[in-house]
């Protein structure tokens, strides 16, 4: 008997921002993978026998490495248990749900992906920062900060979304801030365009410039996430 694996998204960390077909999956799971930015109350609600496995990422120390969760995901499933994966945030958007996917898929092991509210969006949001808006922008671009904007690791066209005016919402960009900024301003972005970094537990916003950021976000922790653009200033109105 095969049984099933739900890759579901949690949202920003609000349990209430759950979707309701993620909800209906915890409440029926015999095993649960949960990600270490995924909105662990939720777990209260399981049945007792559930199986929780902690397999949430810090920076530089992971529990377990990537490979391990999907031979996890995938032993639990052949064995004919009900496994959701609890991640942060939207599976599909720096999530890592789509290798998951993959690795179900080339298993031949039943799967669905339950979409979640992104923090790319939802974290802004309730900072009081829209991603986009009418004639402001009608563009939202999102990149990964994860890498340093000057490393080869680092796949991002830097230099076109200098060069641009809509948004730039960064994730993982914490610690290259500074170095983020800078690579803006020298592709052509005004050093005086609003930044706001947000974090994710809505503990802290900062709100400057690209030319000023670099110092006035020192102190914030990750996970938080950055948005460059005009549309910052609707937070005077709007927060």
């Amino acid at each position: 008997m095969t049984g099933h694996v739900a890759i579901v998204g949690g949202g920003p960390g609000d349990p209430g921002l759950l979707t309701l077909r993620g909800f209906d999956l915890l409440k029926q799971a015999d095993v649960v993978l949960v990600d270490r930015l995924a909105p662990r109350s939720l777990l209260d609600a399981l049945r007792p026998d559930v199986e929780v496995v902690d397999v949430g990422k810090e920076p530089h120390r992971h529990r377990r490495d990537q490979r391990e969760i999907e031979a996890l995901m995938i032993d639990r499933a052949r064995r004919g248990l009900r496994v959701v994966r609890l991640k942060g945030g939207d599976p599909f958007v720096f999530g890592r749900g789509g290798e998951e996917a993959l690795a179900c898929a080339a298993a031949g092991v039943p799967y669905e992906v339950v979409p979640g509210v992104s923090s790319a969006v939802a974290v802004p949001g309730l900072a009081g920062i829209p991603v986009t808006q009418r004639g402001v922008t009608q563009e939202v671009t999102i990149v990964s900060g994860h890498a340093h904007p000057d490393s080869p690791e680092s796949t991002v066209d830097w230099d076109r979304l200098a060069a641009g005016t809509g948004t730039i919402v960064v994730l993982m960009g914490v610690t290259h801030l500074a170095g983020i900024a800078a690579r803006l301003v020298a592709g052509g972005r005004r050093p005086g365009t609003p930044v706001a970094v947000v974090m994710a537990s809505g503990a802290r916003v900062v709100v400057a410039t690209l030319d000023t950021v670099g110092c006035a976000a020192e102190g914030i922790e990750p996970p938080a996430v950055v948005v460059v653009g005009d549309v910052v200033a609707l937070r005077d109105l709007l927060a």
